[in-house]
């Protein structure tokens, strides 16, 4: 990835609470208390700055809304839609991304190798799902074989899912993603019914840990919660029908929530529209209502909540519109804190979310003051620029 050193002047910066002015300087690619003598400057007077924001649920791969056309479709074609889908984020303002369903070790070096403009890429490789679960693409009538795609795969049994867990740890993998619940865009499984028994989730959770990595699990109900947390998945993805004491149980284990609230507004506004299944539909109601009221159970309970967006296909643009739900839910500065501070804490890198001495060179400057008018924080209009490693992206 490509870095540079960049002085911004004048600005209002982010300090972890609210914000103070100073100038902000970035020394091949991270913050420092001094300028570069060559260092490019950029005047950030009348603006606010930002760390850059992290999303912490997306999909490079996810260019279809229709389940088996993103898992057996080209992997060149989900490869090249990828990495466009990917430079919209940082355009955005989100600089670094981790993929929770796909993604790899190629795509990873592409980023590196500064082929094209991207977010920081983590990625978890191919969810794991049991047969019938939630990344089993199957709707009950189809009689075909799936074994595995770009974005999930099919493994059963203790065995199977050791050494499912130690391949993708050898190829790159960030973290590991597992089912534990049913979906919505999933064709033949209830949404509140605990996925994977006791013992294979736990042999993920092992198995990851061992490489000092771990797991994050789709789930949704109280019930699929409880049984990832208790088994030792970290990451809760979604989590839209968790009740009080389930967050309370959450945060007593220092269990994460990453809600998706971006993804069910899409679905419910423009699914029908762009072909979205009647069942993913009909599943879709069940869980829109109660996600920014999950987010409020768990602030509540005093669980770490991050950000994500989990767009698929085209609704890939309402990444911002997230952001909106979010800080409706919880307010400008605790959303700020989820999009920076929690998801860091998250991913495990202390040089992200934060423009302390010895942070990446992240940053997105608004025209507005967020704690203000919140909306800053999800209007296009209101970016006026977006930072990484130093190097000005737009």
């Amino acid at each position: 990835m490509k870095s540079q050193s960049l002085s911004i002047l004048g600005a209002q910066v982010w300090d972890g609470t609210g914000f103070a002015p100073r100038d902000l300087h970035i020394v091949d690619g991270l913050v420092t208390d001094a300028a570069a003598p060559d260092a490019e400057t950029l005047d950030g007077s009348g603006g606010w700055l930002l760390p850059g924001f992290i999303d912490a649920h997306f999909h490079a791969y996810a260019t279809s809304m229709d389940g088996l056309e993103n898992e057996r479709g080209p992997l060149s074609y989900a490869a090249i839609n990828g990495t466009r889908r990917l430079e919209k984020a940082l355009r955005r303002g989100f600089t670094t991304v981790r993929d929770v369903a796909g993604g790899d070790i190629g795509l990873a070096h592409a980023v590196d190798a500064s082929l094209f403009d991207s977010p920081r890429y983590l990625f978890t490789g191919p969810a794991l799902s049991q047969t019938g679960g939630h990344g089993d693409p199957r709707s009950e009538h189809v009689d075909i074989c799936f074994s595995h795609g770009h974005m999930c795969e099919v493994v059963d049994g203790v065995e199977a899912l050791r050494l499912a867990v130690r391949n993708r740890l050898r190829t790159g993998a960030h973290a590991i993603k597992i089912m534990t619940s049913g979906g919505v865009f999933s064709l033949a499984d209830p949404l509140p019914i605990p996925q994977y028994s006791p013992e294979e989730v736990r042999v993920v959770t092992e198995e990851a840990g061992r490489r000092g990595s771990y797991v994050a699990a789709h789930a949704y109900s109280s019930e699929a919660v409880m049984h990832s947390i208790e088994n030792g998945v970290r990451s809760i993805e979604h989590g839209n029908l968790i009740d009080a004491a389930t967050a309370q149980a959450m945060a007593d284990r220092g269990a994460f929530l990453v809600p998706t609230l971006a993804a069910y507004d899409a679905m419910d506004r423009r699914g029908a529209e762009i072909g979205l299944n009647a069942i993913s539909l009909a599943k879709n109601s069940e869980v829109l209502s109660k996600g920014q009221e999950a987010v409020q159970i768990a602030l509540a309970a005093g669980v770490q909540v991050g950000f994500g967006s989990d767009l698929m296909g085209d609704l890939e643009d309402d990444q911002l519109r997230g952001v909106k739900l979010q800080a409706d839910a919880s307010g400008a500065a605790a959303t700020i804190h989820s999009l920076t501070r929690v998801n860091a804490q998250l991913i495990g890198d202390d040089r992200a979310g934060s423009l302390t001495v010895g942070s990446y060179g992240d940053a997105l400057l608004l025209s507005e003051n967020p704690l203000e008018l919140a909306g800053a924080l999800s209007e296009p209009a209101a970016r006026l620029a977006v930072v990484q490693a130093g190097r000005v992206i737009r």
